[in-house]
């Protein structure tokens, strides 16, 4: 039997998995999925992580292409990220989870009524 390790690359369950592990992964992708961010907008937009945690996360999801950083040579330094094409790919995934995580708050809370 294979690891999850083993597994990244082999099959798509565990190579998404380790894709989106971070806790912030999906949420970085949806803010990006609206356009090209700064990385000043996305902590705004976050304001519960930290700063080093949205470094190690942007740097994760560009290592898994799924973002490009573009740094341009200015003072001081000016980088934004976007959504990569495989990035892109992925709002159809963003989409969808929209649509089920609108239904599973639609049921919880009607269920606590």
């Amino acid at each position: 039997m294979l690891t999850q390790e083993e597994l990244f690359g082999k099959c798509p369950y565990a190579t998404a998995q380790k894709i989106l592990s971070g806790k912030w992964a999906l949420i970085i992708l949806h803010h990006l999925n609206g356009g090209t961010r700064r990385f000043n907008e996305l902590q705004k937009l976050m304001p519960d992580i930290t700063q080093a945690t949205l470094t190690k996360q942007l740097r994760t999801l560009e290592q898994y292409k799924m973002i490009i950083r573009t740094v341009y040579p200015e003072v001081p330094p000016k980088v934004e990220y976007k959504l990569s094409e495989m990035g892109e790919d992925f709002s159809i995934v963003l989409d969808s989870l929209k649509v089920w995580g609108e239904k599973y708050i639609k049921t919880i809370t009607k269920d606590k009524g």
